[in-house]
């Protein structure tokens, strides 16, 4: 028996987040696992007159990939991905890995240089999202993986997705989005034109300007499923000091553990972690981009509490800040370009604080403006 959670969630991907109407071009790119979303949300873009296209990864293709392919089969660009990329009205993204761990052995260069390769493809994905030409979407079906990343027994796991996602059955879905919409726009409005922010905490003490930058209002009707942040792009050359991330940063299969990042005029000039930090330094060393942050953001999500080692749930975590090295999002007025955009988390909930243009604006986890 499906579980109608699922069809709910499809429903609002495709008729709040992603908006398909008759005539869209989609599609729903996947894993294997996650046959009970993707299918549900193929059938449901028909049903709107939609033109759906799946692209559907096996559990071990990506491992399979970075382990045999060659540095020529590592720069070639796909025609095809480019054209969803390129082409499409809207992108959606299932994720349902079946091992979060497999690609923990992969070489990081090799990651690293298939990334490089696609940097353009990246860049015009963000131009295009930016514009309002492609409307995307990434969310996650629950698979026993993320479950035993969680400490979770599956079903507890499947709960707390779609009570994080409101397809819980409590309420009108769209509603409760659009009711944290209007809490969240509460604290953009406040947010527009300051100038400074400043994050103090165990272990950091960062600044950075976020002058003439806009903070965007993610509430579920673009790009995630979960959201609930909001988010800007620092100043480029303007972030300053050091910032102690409280759990592992989580990229590409691996975790580090413990990253500390110092900052002088923008770029990473020192970088630690207890446990990867080769793979940190190798992506630091992705290209120029790489080394400076591209958002800066809040989590404000209440149905989120706790970390899953999922970076869709984690950024969204109420009471922290995440911050992203390398692409910013140009709708935000950030100009940086890279090949990577990772997102890492400080927790303000174990005593930290944000202030904004000298005015506190967050402490232990709680906004206070």
């Amino acid at each position: 028996m499906r579980d109608p959670r699922v069809e709910r969630l499809a429903t609002v991907i495709l008729d709040y987040t992603t908006r398909v109407k008759e005539g869209d071009v989609v599609v729903i790119r996947g894993h294997a696992l996650g046959e009970p979303l993707i299918s549900a949300l193929f059938r449901q873009c028909l049903q709107r007159g939609a033109h759906p296209h799946l692209n559907v990864w096996l559990p071990d293709q990506e491992e399979t990939f970075f382990r045999y392919a060659s540095d020529a089969q590592l720069d070639f660009v796909s025609p095809i991905l480019r054209q969803f990329y390129e082409e499409f009205d809207v992108m959606i993204r299932a994720d349902a890995e079946a091992n979060t761990k497999a690609r923990t052995n992969i070489d990081p260069a090799k990651q690293s240089r298939w990334a490089v390769a696609y940097r353009d493809v990246l860049h015009r994905y963000l131009e295009r999202s930016a514009a309002g030409e492609l409307r995307w979407c990434v969310t996650l079906f629950p698979t026993q993986a993320y479950a035993q990343d969680t400490e979770m027994a599956l079903s507890e796991f499947e709960d707390f997705v779609y009570r994080a996602c409101f397809v819980d059955g409590e309420g009108d879905p769209v509603a409760r989005w659009q009711e944290l919409s209007r809490r969240q726009q509460r604290l953009v409005d406040w947010l527009e034109g300051k100038r400074e922010v400043r994050l103090v905490g165990p272990g950091s003490d960062l600044t950075l300007s976020v002058e003439g930058r806009k903070f965007i209002n993610c509430d579920g009707g673009d790009f995630n499923m979960p959201d609930g942040e909001i988010f800007t792009g620092p100043v480029e050359t303007a972030v300053n000091g050091h910032v102690s991330f409280t759990y592992p940063a989580c990229y590409r299969g691996r975790e580090v553990q413990d990253v500390q990042l110092w900052f002088e005029d923008g770029q990473v000039v020192k970088a630690t972690a207890s446990k990867n930090e080769a793979f940190l330094h190798t992506m630091l060393d992705t290209d120029e981009g790489a080394r400076r942050l591209g958002e800066f953001a809040f989590g404000l999500n209440p149905g989120i509490q706790r970390f899953t080692k999922n970076i869709l749930f984690d950024e969204k975590i109420g009471g922290t800040v995440h911050m992203a090295l390398g692409a910013a999002y140009p709708e935000t007025g950030g100009i940086n370009e890279s090949a990577i955009h990772w997102d890492m988390i400080c927790d303000l909930r174990r005593g930290g604080q944000v202030t904004v243009d000298g005015e506190l604006f967050a402490k232990d986890g709680q906004i206070v403006v």
